[in-house]
């Protein structure tokens, strides 16, 4: 993920890849609009794939290059419409992909989904088959997908290629799922779970003092990459969409890191979730340190989970799996995430899906600023500011 210490050949980043390759391994890449001689350096390093391309000019590059794209379409970052002609210029060098989906959206579809839409699009039928099987069974050295004698019998059988609405599914030749329902039986978790981090108070979460202007993230809608910009601005003002952003470690006591943020147009709210790639420590968005405090405390208070407070209300879905996943059904967790999502947007949230846009901002291999537990990082010179 740590794409300039491959394009700058890090002896480090070199060891690891050197590495993998002795072992027999796959080297999937991470490059964000990475283009030019910088792909060109990347590429050449043995990275085989990428799931990060963003535009398709982008995309062609690498695949001359001779690396296998996956086109992402994920409940944040939504790349098909873009990179779908890759299908038909490119067909053996493509997969599907979902990279970060939330369940409200898996209880609709997955990867089925985007086979009709590339065949409504004018993708030949086994162009868009193969993204979704042979191609990534055959990169990756999977045995099955053949479906000859003494292969595993793992089918799944679907309505038409225009709809392509799962009817039944076979894993090892044991009927697993039929009409959007499992038919495997609930098995009892014991979560396993670290949360080292006390309750917060409003003041924890001050914003650093500055003599100039202060460089601003700028989350965008549909991606999860974001832009940035300055202004002078001492303190959030939600009628310029300008809000909190903090970030709490969730493994030790530490201060909260806190910045400001503009795209989550919050009015008087503040949403928080301890799935914040890639440390997944305790990120939150708000108008006020006290609703920072406030969601904050809700997610410490589970031990994990998503929250959103705003005036007399308060809302959480716990994730009490190491504060990323839940032990309740699929349909139990998209029913509370979609009530979470939509209460976001009742508050002034105008992105798509603000817990996932939400859950990119602290993740600093991806450009171009972002939010860790120690301070705002710039992406670009890979470092804290």
């Amino acid at each position: 993920m740590n794409f300039p210490a491959v394009i700058s050949r890090d002896a480090r980043m070199m060891a690891i890849i050197e590495k993998a390759k002795i072992r027999g391994k796959r080297i999937d890449g991470h490059a964000p609009a990475v283009t030019g001689e910088a792909l060109q350096q990347y590429a050449s390093a043995g990275i085989e794939t990428d799931h990060e391309s963003i535009t398709l000019d982008e995309a062609r590059q690498k695949c001359r290059l001779g690396m296998k794209i996956a086109i992402r379409e994920g409940s944040a970052a939504r790349n098909f419409d873009t990179l779908w002609p890759l299908l038909n210029e490119f067909p053996e060098l493509c997969f599907f992909c979902s990279d970060d989906k939330h369940p409200d959206d898996l209880a609709i579809s997955h990867i089925n989904a985007l086979i009709a839409r590339a065949i409504g699009h004018g993708v030949e039928p086994m162009h868009a088959l193969r993204a979704a099987s042979l191609n990534p069974i055959q990169h990756y050295g999977l045995n099955l997908g053949c479906l000859q004698i003494g292969d595993s019998a793992d089918i799944a059988e679907f309505d038409s290629l225009t709809t392509m609405r799962c009817l039944r599914c076979w894993k090892s030749g044991q009927l697993v799922a039929e009409n959007g329902q499992t038919t495997l039986p609930y098995l009892p978790t014991t979560p396993i779970n670290r949360f080292d981090a006390t309750q917060k108070q409003p003041s924890d979460f001050k914003l650093p003092s500055t003599d100039g202007a202060r460089r601003i993230i700028v989350a965008l809608d549909g991606q999860i990459i974001t832009d940035e910009t300055e202004a002078t601005a001492q303190s959030a003002n939600p009628e310029q969409d300008l809000c909190y952003i903090a970030v709490v470690n969730r493994y030790a006591d530490t201060p909260p890191a806190v910045a400001l943020i503009k795209g989550f147009g919050l009015k008087d709210a503040a949403i928080a979730s301890s799935v914040s790639h890639d440390s997944h420590n305790i990120v939150v968005v708000g108008t006020s340190t006290e609703h920072l405090c406030r969601a904050t405390n809700l997610i410490i208070q589970v031990q994990g989970g998503l929250s959103l407070t705003a005036d007399g209300i308060e809302k959480t879905l716990p994730l009490p799996i190491a504060g990323l996943m839940s032990t309740g059904t699929c349909q139990d967790v998209a029913h509370a995430f979609t009530s979470l999502s939509n209460t976001a947007k009742q508050f002034g949230c105008p992105l798509a899906s603000p817990y996932m846009t939400l859950s990119f901002m602290a993740l600093l291999v991806i450009p171009k600023l972002k939010i860790s537990d120690q301070g705002l990082f710039d992406v670009s010179t890979f470092s804290l500011i």
